[in-house]
This record gives structure tokens, C-alpha cells and sequence, in this order.
């Protein structure tokens, strides 16, 4: 049976600068997931709770506290939003120098248990 899905591509793409980059995974998982992260809530006037706000804590003070609430709120956000595509295996936030942020997240697809990990990086 062949998979009748229909994917639209997710209009953030990576600039020459390399300020939004994305890599790994499949790529329909990929651009859910980045839709998912760079969703504010409240965002969607249809579904209001869709997102994690992901833009919003790259403005809080860096620390470890906030680099532990940034992967539990991704995680939590993606189990939520794409529960029936994917299993989130662990989401791990790094801040380098710079201000470049990387979220590196590792799933599992549902429909052949195949194990994967997507690196989003941005400034």
C-alpha cells in the first residue's frame, strides 16, 4: 500500500548566511517538526495551544535552568503535536558561541520504528 500522504515543503528555508539550517530525518517529519517549533501558541487562530514558542525563550538569560525548561518544552510539544507520526526519543539544547542555538532532536518514525535525529540550528 503506498503512502497517500501529501507533504507541502515549510517556507523557512536556510539563508547564505546560514541562519536557519536543518538537517537529518525524514524530510515531512523535518518540516513538522519545524513548524512545531517555530509556532508560537497562539499563533493559529484555529488551534490556539499549537506550538511551543520556541523564538520566545531564545531571549532569556542563558543558563542550565533555562536550556532544561527550553528540551522539556520541546519534547513535551512534539509528543503532543506529533504523537501519531513520531515517538521522541530526547531533545538536547545547546547554546554555542555566538548565540547560535542548536536543538538536536531523536525520534522514532511509528509507521517502521526506524530511529532518527533532526539538528536544527539558528541565531
Amino acid at each position: 500500500m503506498s503512502d497517500l500522504r501529501t507533504t507541502f515543503p515549510f517556507p523557512l528555508a536556510p539563508d547564505t548566511g546560514g541562519r536557519i539550517t536543518a538537517i537529518g530525518g525524514d524530510p515531512a517529519i523535518r518540516a513538522m517538526i519545524l513548524q512545531v517549533l517555530f509556532t508560537a501558541p497562539g499563533e493559529r487562530v484555529n488551534l490556539p495551544e499549537f506550538g511551543c514558542g520556541l523564538f520566545n525563550l531564545v531571549f532569556e538569560p542563558r543558563d542550565d535552568v533555562l536550556r532544561a525548561a527550553t528540551e522539556f518544552t520541546i519534547g513535551e510539544a512534539l509528543a503532543r503535536w506529533l504523537r501519531d507520526e513520531v515517538l521522541v526519543d530526547g531533545v538536547d539544547v545547546t547554546v554555542e558561541d555566538e548565540g547560535v542555538v542548536l536543538v538536536q532532536v531523536a525520534y522514532t518514525r511509528r509507521r517502521d520504528l526506524v530511529r532518527q535525529a533532526v539538528r536544527i540550528q539558528f541565531r
